[in-house]
């Protein structure tokens, strides 16, 4: 079994595919994090259930292309693995979401994961030709996983915009620098195209992301008041009026995990007012969601 997850008969393609099984397990279970906060707290809060609903789509997208290749047990063994987890993660959001987003995401999961996947394997089975299936399969499933690489670009903007990295997941963006690689290397080895082709934009997307983490990051120049002197009637009315100073553009952060992995983060930008020295809330907090597919 040439595609096999193990094969010593072709050792690179058994060690990038196991590679590939065990850094993708350790992604797919990032969000455990964001799903432990929920449940302590009983609510979804401003979080999207977009990211789960659109991996589990990929999921089932390289299981029916596995299938239909043969010969991809690499393949198989871990998107299946995904669509478990994927799968409880939604169900978890549809307990603790309102009522709002719960029928929004029973929407997107009809509509994508039911109908859309209908729609592939109907196609598939019925309208091509069975020496063109994996040639078709592949294309789509080359162009959606395409598309879902591209969505860092936000985040990349928004750190060329800001010129903070506070909120760059970093430690995701070596993960899928290292998924990317092992799954390059293993379509390369198995000589598929529609496996090795999309994990170059992601390996380039995920340098990109560590590339601009190491350019803008800064130490930290916060000055913070001292509490000393606090009996000294100058001194605690000259500390009244001490502010604390931070780089331009700096980001307040509030992540619902303590590693700022895959997952959903919370990013609320705050300035000081000088006549006041109040601090406030110039816009309201924005969500900013990753996913990572095989």
């Amino acid at each position: 079994m040439a595609g096999g997850l193990l094969s010593f008969a072709h050792p690179a393609i058994s060690i990038s595919g196991i590679a590939g099984n065990i850094i993708s397990f350790l992604v797919f279970l990032a969000p455990v994090a964001t799903f432990i906060q929920v449940f302590k707290k009983k609510t979804t809060g401003g979080f999207s259930s977009v990211p789960y609903v659109v991996a589990l789509f990929s999921c089932v997208l390289w299981i029916f292309y596995a299938l239909v290749k043969t010969n991809s047990g690499a393949l198989l063994t871990i998107n299946a693995f995904g669509c478990g987890i994927e799968f409880i993660y939604i169900v978890a959001y549809l307990i603790f979401a309102p009522r709002r987003a719960r029928l929004r995401t029973l929407a997107y999961f009809f509509l994508l994961d039911v109908a859309a996947f209908a729609l592939v394997v109907g196609v598939t089975l019925y309208a091509i030709a069975p020496p063109h299936r994996v040639k078709f399969l592949g294309s789509v499933c080359l162009a959606f996983s395409m598309a879902v690489f591209v969505a860092p670009l936000s985040v990349i903007f928004k750190v060329i915009k800001t010129k903070s990295v506070e909120y760059m997941p970093v430690g995701l963006s070596f993960c899928l620098v290292l998924s990317a690689v092992a799954w390059f290397c293993y379509g390369y080895f198995t000589h598929d195209p529609y496996v090795m082709y999309p994990n170059v934009g992601g390996l380039f997307f995920s340098c990109a992301q560590m590339g601009l983490y190491f350019w803008y990051r800064k130490p930290s120049n916060a000055v913070l008041p001292t509490t000393a002197d606090l009996g000294d009637g100058g001194a605690a009315e000259q500390q009244h009026h001490q502010v604390i100073e931070l780089p331009v553009h700096t980001v307040a952060i509030l992540s619902v995990g303590p590693v700022p992995v895959l997952g959903v983060h919370k990013i609320e930008v705050r300035a000081t007012d000088q006549q006041t020295d109040v601090i406030k809330i110039d816009k309201p907090a924005e969500v900013i969601e990753i996913v990572a597919t095989v």
